[in-house]
């Protein structure tokens, strides 16, 4: 690889972010269809290639974000509603908690959200159900009798995914907050009995005047995780 390869390469890959806000610019289906594409040359052992995707738009994408609103806007309801694997860690430790609160209040400080303010908390939370705008949703589904070692591979697709769309101009968010109403998702969808809701993934164009996307994330220095042995 030449040094301007290696420089678009790193561009893509430092530039990705989590964008929370995008603009109603549609994005074509062959565009949708080669960020696919691309994104399918991830590795999995074996070369099973374990992932699955539907692609969300027009009424589809507007039906489902209205159901999981609904239901996430109920209390009562929001409490029969429980993730289908635990994305995050049951108990939080030091350092993981700090940096998760970090993130949190930046992003709340942007967009002028007080410590304490349940409801505003509450409606930006939401946008993730609406895809915080974006025209194109993504949903990702596993076959149910796939190990760790397939949603390990299945990490690296999802990452391919948001670098082509990056080097494509697109922005993108990926989502775990769907997790919650993976049964909404799955009568919407009409998923098979054994396939199990992984993410979602909001693509579009960034939307640049939004604060939100001002938000930058930091990354721990190497001293912090990485050792060398001689």
């Amino acid at each position: 690889m030449n040094n301007s390869h290696q420089a678009a390469v790193d561009e893509v890959i430092k530039t990705r972010y989590s964008c929370r806000a995008f603009l109603p610019t549609p994005v074509p289906r062959p565009v949708i269809e080669d960020i696919l594409n691309i994104a399918a040359r991830a590795p999995s052992g074996t070369n099973i290639q374990p992932w699955k995707t539907w692609v969300l738009t027009g009424e589809s994408k507007v039906r489902l974000s209205e159901r999981i609103i609904a239901a996430f806007d109920d209390p009562e309801e929001a409490a029969t509603h429980a993730e289908c694997y635990p994305y995050y860690p049951r108990k939080w430790v030091s350092p993981y908690i700090e940096r998760r609160r970090k993130i949190g209040l930046d992003l709340y400080q942007l967009l002028g959200i007080q410590k304490g303010d349940a409801e505003r908390m509450h409606k930006q939370h939401a946008r993730n159900f609406q895809f915080f705008d974006a025209p194109v949703g993504l949903m990702f589904t596993v076959d149910t009798l796939m190990e760790q070692g397939s949603w390990l591979d299945y990490g690296m697709f999802v990452q391919n995914v948001m670098l082509a769309a990056k080097a494509r101009g697109l922005d993108t968010c990926p989502q775990a907050a769907f997790v919650q109403f993976h049964r909404i998702i799955r009568e919407e969808l009409g998923l098979a009995e054994n396939e199990t809701f992984v993410c979602g993934m909001a693509l579009g164009y960034a939307n640049p005047e939004a604060p939100e996307n001002a938000l930058k994330t930091e990354r721990a220095p190497l001293a912090e995780w990485v050792r060398f042995k001689d």
